[in-house]
């Protein structure tokens, strides 16, 4: 039992037949033609040698078909955790060099072991510190930066940095010595693949190949474009023109590259090392959830962390770098009718026979290609749309969002992430300091309690009842003390105090505190203190307490009740009254 939840495989292998074992298998060869371009696009992104995007497609692919949970999620280099790589180790080392590969390898196993830690502990509820909102903000900012990052190729010039504050000044005093070549390869290219994106599914359609088939043969256009580059510059040897290309390649199996165990270089790659393991799971899990739910299967989260922290480990240890479960890759596999890990294992097969008997065919591929590439698949993540959409619902998510797509966007990634989380757990503390709270009034014909600024209600001269719609905490706890003193203070004949509990989750030590001294200094102003609708887990540290020996009232199973004996002439009287319209919906179960 302990091995099948640590190797999800042997489940899916006592299975496993002919018919899934085609499927896999043309799932994998679909998968593996995509992947060639994209993996070397990637490295090429991550300032690495075009082969340790092959390589980084390989051994963690049979990684994560042993430990993964998720049966199309296909994991490799993506545009995001590539951009995170060469802003992390670009600090430690200088690009091209072997201490820069050196410091991939070690990134990438930091990474790993950073994740296993993760799953072996079930720590998988530490990525919900990322919010949505920081979530989209990251992946908004980080696809302009990787698209601003990309033009330099499509331009043919050098203009380096790692954010837009850096790459855009270097960009405008290098134009005006673009490559004219480089720039129509480039230019050509785009169009092409925006076009193959919008475009190429209707017109397979319109010759009579069906959707679903349309719709993969569209997400092979870089394939396409890869392959019409390399024709090109082989036909006009473009490459001694000053076409910058991939260069030799070398093939053959991916080496055996243990990390070099330097205390310093790791010291300084934690940080980043951590980041790249949260922003990386998140991307996976999201979308293995996403994939196997239209299948009704289940993603075990925690497991996905050591099948991520295995695929890590894999590539550090065999020329790669950091990988994690990517999205159109994934969703490809899907569509392409994977059923079992096993697709993976075998496009890992795939990749290598290609490492071995292609590479000299890919030699000649212009790097504006394979720049476009990139572009073209980052730029469809940016949804300008989503800023008002979080706008409108939510200042306070849009000023996260906002400070992490400035962040990322002038200081980079780390500090994008750093400055939405931040501010996301800033926001939280002050909104939950100020609780929403509301004195309700009995609905007319009803047992319900509303508030009584949004609805016709009775309340009692002599009761008053006030909804905190909050858990107590040490943060809000003197707000709920000064909002029930200036209620009290305002209505002098109030003799019962109510506080209505049912959103209330928790109450921690200050919390505690605070209702002791509400209840002495209603003591002292005559008024009993009494709770409504008080959660069992809740109650349950109450009585643990001495707080309730010294309660001046009671504790009441609901609000109703509350008023039953509190005010039951008016109780009873506001009960046969005739209901409000959109209460008499409520009773039929219209509005909630």
């Amino acid at each position: 039992m302990l091995l099948r939840r640590y190797l999800p495989f042997l489940e899916w292998a006592r299975s496993y037949d002919r018919a899934t074992l085609a499927s896999d298998l043309l799932a994998a060869a679909i998968v593996t033609i995509m992947l060639i371009p994209q993996s070397l696009a990637y490295a090429l992104l991550a300032g690495l040698p075009p082969q340790v995007g092959l390589y980084a497609s390989m051994a963690p692919l049979v990684a994560y078909a042993l430990f993964g949970t998720s049966r199309a999620l296909a994991v490799g280099p993506v545009a995001v955790i590539s951009l995170m790589t060469a802003a992390a180790i670009g600090r430690v080392a200088e690009p091209g060099s072997s201490d820069y590969i050196s410091a991939a390898l070690a990134l990438a196993v930091l990474s790993g072991l950073i994740l296993l830690a993760l799953g072996l502990f079930r720590l998988g509820a530490l990525a919900n510190f990322l919010s949505h909102p920081v979530i989209s903000g990251f992946i908004f900012a980080s696809s302009l930066l990787i698209a601003a990052s990309q033009l330099k190729h499509i331009l043919g010039v050098d203009a380096d940095g790692h954010t837009l504050v850096e790459i855009a000044p270097a960009l405008a005093a290098r134009i005006a010595d673009a490559d004219a070549l480089t720039l129509l390869i480039g230019l050509a290219s785009l169009a092409f693949l925006f076009w193959a994106r919008t475009g190429l599914k209707p017109l397979l359609v319109t010759v009579g190949i069906g959707p679903r088939s349309a719709d993969l043969l569209s997400r092979l256009g870089p394939i396409a474009a890869v392959v019409a580059a390399i024709g090109a510059t082989t036909l006009f040897d473009l490459d001694a023109t000053g076409v910058a290309v991939v260069g030799a390649i070398p093939h053959g199996l991916p080496p055996l590259t243990p990390p070099r165990i330097e205390p310093q270089l790791w010291a300084q790659l934690a940080g980043p090392a951590a980041l790249i393991s949260i922003i990386g799971f998140v991307e996976s899990v999201s979308v293995a959830q996403t994939l196997a739910a239209k299948k009704r299967q289940r993603i075990d989260s925690d497991q996905e962390l050591i099948a991520l922290g295995a695929s890590n480990l894999a590539a550090g240890f065999t020329g790669g770098y950091p990988v994690t479960g990517g999205f159109a890759r994934s969703v490809v596999n899907f569509d392409a009718g994977a059923r079992t890990p096993a697709a993976s294992a075998f496009t890992a097969a795939g990749i290598l026979l290609a490492a071995l008997y292609l590479t000299p065919f890919l030699q000649r591929l212009p790097q504006a290609t394979l720049a476009a590439t990139i572009i073209v698949a980052v730029l469809s993540l940016v949804d300008a749309r989503a800023l008002g959409r979080v706008w409108r619902y939510s200042k306070s998510d849009f000023a996260a969002m906002a400070a992490t797509i400035g962040g990322t966007l002038s200081f980079g990634v780390e500090a994008g992430v750093l400055a939405g989380v931040i501010l996301s757990l800033v926001l939280h503390i002050r909104r939950t300091s100020y609780p929403h709270t509301a004195v309700v009034g009995q609905a007319p014909g009803t047992e319900h309690f509303r508030n009584m600024e949004r609805h016709k209600v009775v309340v009692s001269p002599e009761v008053l009842t006030l909804r905190v719609d909050e858990s107590l905490y040490f943060a809000n706890a003197r707000y709920l003390e000064d909002r029930i003193y200036k209620l009290i203070a305002e209505r002098p004949t109030v003799k019962h105090f109510v506080l209505m509990c049912p959103a209330v989750n928790e109450i921690d030590a200050s919390g505690l505190e605070a209702l002791e001294s509400i209840n002495e200094r209603l003591k002292d102003a005559g008024v009993t203190f009494h709770l409504s609708e008080v959660k069992g887990p809740v109650m349950d540290r109450l009585q643990r307490s001495h707080f309730l020996e010294r309660l001046t009232g009671r504790v009441f199973l609901t609000q109703f009740g509350a008023m039953s004996i509190l005010a039951p002439e008016l109780t009873r009287r506001t009960l046969t009254a005739k209901p409000e319209p959109q209460f008499l919906a409520e009773r039929k179960g219209l509005v909630r």
